[in-house]
């Protein structure tokens, strides 16, 4: 019986972009520049926590300060792409 692994294998380990390891390693060298994201589908690396990324969801950008708890996590998870329906139940005239 073979073990459920999820959407990827843990041989495989991590993805992360090269674009996305090429700001982090510039903004090293230079602090105060912007780290801005387009990979949504990138891993959070424990070397990325305490900086501020901005993470572009199609729309704007959204900042997202890294954390511990962010380690593991993608970058999509924190910008939001799609906005959420509210339905306004009894309407006033």
């Amino acid at each position: 019986m073979s073990k459920s692994i999820g959407k990827r294998s843990s041989k495989k380990g991590f993805f992360v972009s090269e674009g996305v390891m090429r700001a982090f390693e510039r903004n090293f060298k230079n602090p105060s520049s912007l780290i801005k994201i387009w990979s949504r589908s990138s891993t959070i690396l424990p070397n990325f926590v305490g900086k501020t990324a901005s993470v572009y969801n199609g729309h704007k950008w959204v900042s997202v300060l890294l954390t511990d708890g962010h380690i593991g996590h993608k970058f999509g998870e924190f910008s939001p792409s799609k906005v959420q329906c509210k339905h306004s139940g009894k309407k006033k005239k």
